[in-house]
């Protein structure tokens, strides 16, 4: 099992900066790739980036530009520097980790965190 930890979320003004940072934990053979999503209430959670163990990065377009994903493999920590906030990055961002629990096998699951609440006021 992989048990994930998010922190950093707050409430922050247009234009200001928050750094989230995920770090897992538990008995696990690997950590692949590691992600962050948004859920805003009544919507679906949608990607906002994802980087895989080799670190390389995926973004959303709306966040391209603004927010930097990165990851200690050896901390098996992820983070995410968000930079020029506006009212739409609000919403509860969730960690997603793939991780693959045994050697012995190949199979993968995925994880997610509690999620940490972002709000952007203006």
């Amino acid at each position: 099992q992989v048990q994930l930890v998010e922190s950093g979320g707050g409430l922050v003004q247009v234009g200001g900066s928050l750094r989230l940072s995920c770090a897992a934990s538990g008995r696990f053979f690997s950590i692949n790739d590691m992600g962050w999503y948004r859920q805003v209430a009544g919507e679906q959670r949608t990607l906002v980036a994802t980087i895989t163990s080799a670190g390389n990065t995926n973004y959303a377009d709306s966040v391209k530009g603004r927010f930097t994903i990165s990851r200690d493999n050896a901390k098996n920590t992820v983070y995410l520097q968000m930079d020029s906030l506006n009212p739409v990055d609000t919403g509860v961002y969730y960690c997603k980790a793939v991780a693959r629990p045994s050697s012995y096998y190949t199979t993968q699951f995925q994880y997610w965190g509690q999620g940490t609440q972002v709000t952007v006021s203006s």
